[in-house]
């Protein structure tokens, strides 16, 4: 047996820039690069390893370890997880912060790589800088916490073992039910030890991700129940978009006559103006896409995971039967489902075989829910600021709007703002987002001209991913515009791979929609019967000792225009129409600044969300949020 003596750290990155996929007879290379940042940890070994012979790997410098993982999630995910990024870490906090980021990939089942050096293999050192001591397990430290949040975790404490750790690894995020975040850890002491690797382990290696078909008796009995129903509904999930099956996905619709709707994963898979696209359906969803949902009897979801937020808490369809496509067969067997376990692609392929000359019983209803939303969204993107609130908030609200208003000198909602928005920038940009109020809007009101335009990372509802995530996005179609939907409470989580943006001259543009707060939560919470409680940026009032001074002002222009972008402060439609005019002509990463008042979100469409509501309270409108939380959940489904 032929053998090569390497490091740990040379043969991991020689054994990377060998892997092959292979999908449709399509071949590329899997891992296209690897963001770091050095520390004791990992410096002198994978650092090494880099310096002298990256291979085809391309190295970016991060500046946060959530950050860079996040970027590296985006990337994948706009690449269909067909490629994707390695991030390496140093010990202790360097890695914990990549805990986080790893939870966002693992419930998204976005795959990456990741690298975080560790101890001492030989304790010899212990306890080395950065090192936690468990009293009770010598062998357990900062990766460890990695073990909840990884589809695939190890920890390589001999170069041997490397070859084992690095095969699963592989196994694990090429495949396409069950990917998600892999961690191998690296003690800095094993990423700089040589040992005789066999050369088999260094040659090409193609990874064939393969359409799964789906057997013969779930087609026939997919088809059985499709052909009993004369209303049935398909929900786009993020699998139909990741198993490239958007084209299929559309003619079966057509072919029976089917309306849809789309998750978060799965919006702008097809265009917004398609005939039978409802929209976004759920908690976040339309009156289109949920009066026809709920109005269903079958649900066909293809390729969701069918989260609280798209079965608006297993209550939106909960008098419907329900058949699954996915390839996963966890998710597939959800809500005591129909399953075909398969491929997106395949399995509809062969329930459209199956289904003859079958056509659904819709006559007008498609196109008077689809003309019925088109009313209420002109309406929001007219929307003023003195009206189109809650009853359940409106009490509460002139004087906390007139304070934003005299604060930001500014009349701007953001849902006119989105409507601007989406009218300006270019129909091949990408739009990027995660947390708070701006995914529900978005996934209601965002009209996706083109396909494949949407990032949304919803699955884990990660403040923070926004920035990160453009920066992700256009590193994997660099051609094309991006744009981060963030709002200031996550622009404050994090915003530091805006220096990497700069640093590798990509251009992301960020709409920050400042409300200074946490608005998403404080409607939460406000409409649940409580008062405006620690969601507010506002300075502690010294005679209350509370938090309910005055609304803080932060000019975000100003904060990005030091680290080198373009700003733009805007209080006004025409001066936010300039301002993105003006990005487009930009060759560096802009920001502008959106003031815009609180509470001008939309809210729900025929749909319900079950949070936890004090069950005793002496406020009366606690009572009643208990009450009506307590009807809702009868109406839904108990699994």
């Amino acid at each position: 047996m032929n053998t090569i003596r390497l490091t740990t750290a040379q043969a991991l990155i020689k054994f990377l820039n060998e892997q092959y996929i292979d999908f449709d007879g399509v071949q590329q290379r899997f891992v296209k690069g690897i963001f770091t940042i050095f520390g004791h940890g990992n410096v002198l070994g994978l650092g090494q390893a880099l310096e002298e012979n990256p291979g085809e790997l391309e190295v970016y410098q991060g500046r946060n370890e959530q950050g860079m993982v996040h970027a590296a999630m985006a990337y994948a995910k706009q690449k269909h997880r067909k490629q994707i990024m390695a991030a390496t870490s140093s010990v202790g906090p360097g890695a914990a912060n990549m805990v986080t980021a790893a939870a966002t990939a693992t419930a998204n089942n976005i795959p990456v790589l990741l690298l975080p050096g560790d101890v001492f293999a030989t304790r010899q050192p212990d306890p080395v800088l950065q090192q936690i001591e468990q009293t009770h397990d010598l062998s357990i430290s900062t990766n460890d916490a990695f073990r909840a949040v990884s589809k695939y975790w190890d920890r390589v404490s001999r170069p041997e073992q490397l070859m084992s750790a690095m095969l699963n690894a592989m196994r694990v995020l090429t495949n396409a039910a069950d990917s998600g975040a892999v961690t191998i850890a690296l003690p800095q002491d094993v990423q700089s030890e040589a040992w005789d690797f066999p050369e088999s382990f260094f040659a090409k290696r193609i990874h064939r991700i393969s359409r799964r078909q789906p057997s013969v008796e779930s087609v026939h009995e997919a088809a059985a129940l499709i052909q009993s129903k004369k209303k049935p509904f398909l929900i786009f999930g993020g699998g139909v978009r990741y198993s490239e099956a958007a084209e299929t996905f559309r003619q079966f619709a057509e072919k029976f006559n089917i309306p849809f709707g789309e998750t978060q994963a799965g919006k702008s898979g097809i265009e917004s103006d398609h005939p039978l696209n409802m929209g976004g359906v759920g908690v976040t969803g339309n009156s289109a896409a949920n009066t026809l949902a709920k109005e269903a009897d079958l649900i066909i979801g293809v390729g969701t995971r069918f989260t609280d937020f798209t079965t608006a808490s297993k209550q939106l369809f909960s008098e419907a039967e329900i058949l699954t496509i996915n390839i996963s067969e966890f998710h597939a067997s959800k809500l005591d489902a129909a399953q075909v376990v398969s491929d997106a692609q395949a399995g509809l392929t062969a329930i459209d075989e199956a289904l003859g000359d079958y056509s659904s019983g819709y006559k007008n209803e498609i196109a008077q829910a689809k003309e019925g939303w088109e009313k209420e969204l002109n309406r929001l993107h007219e929307i003023t600021w003195t009206e189109g609130f809650t009853p359940e908030v409106a009490g509460q609200l002139d004087d906390q709007l007139s304070e934003y208003r005299e604060l930001f000198d500014s009349a701007l909602t953001q849902t006119s703002v989105i409507g601007k928005v989406n009218e300006l920038i270019d129909s091949q940009a990408i739009i990027v987002g995660a947390a708070g109020s701006l995914p529900g809007d978005l996934q209601r009101m965002w009209k996706a001209k083109s396909r494949n335009t949407y990032n949304m990372e919803y699955g884990y509802s990660c403040m923070g991913y926004e920035i990160a995530g453009a920066l992700g996005a256009k590193m994997a179609e660099p051609e094309k515009e991006v744009y981060a939907m963030v709002g200031d409470g996550s622009f404050l989580m994090l915003h530091s791979e805006l220096v990497t943006s700069l640093q590798e001259g990509k251009k992301i543009n960020l709409l920050l929609f400042d409300n200074s707060g946490f608005g998403c939560i404080n409607n939460l919470q406000m409409e649940n019967g409580m008062g405006s409680f620690g969601t507010e940026f506002r300075r502690r009032n010294p005679e209350t000792g509370k938090l309910d001074g005055p609304v803080m002002g932060v000019d975000y222009a100003k904060v990005a225009e030091g680290y080198g972008l373009k700003t733009y402060t805007v209080r006004t439609a025409q001066e936010l129409e300039a301002a993105i005019l003006d990005s487009k002509e930009q060759n560096t990463s802009t920001l502008i600044d959106i003031k815009v008042l609180p509470k001008t979100m939309t809210h729900g469409y025929d749909s319900w969300w079950h949070v936890g509501v004090a069950e005793v309270s002496d406020k009366e409108s606690i009572k009643s949020a208990f009450h009506n939380k307590e009807e809702n959940l009868s109406r839904a489904r108990s699994y």
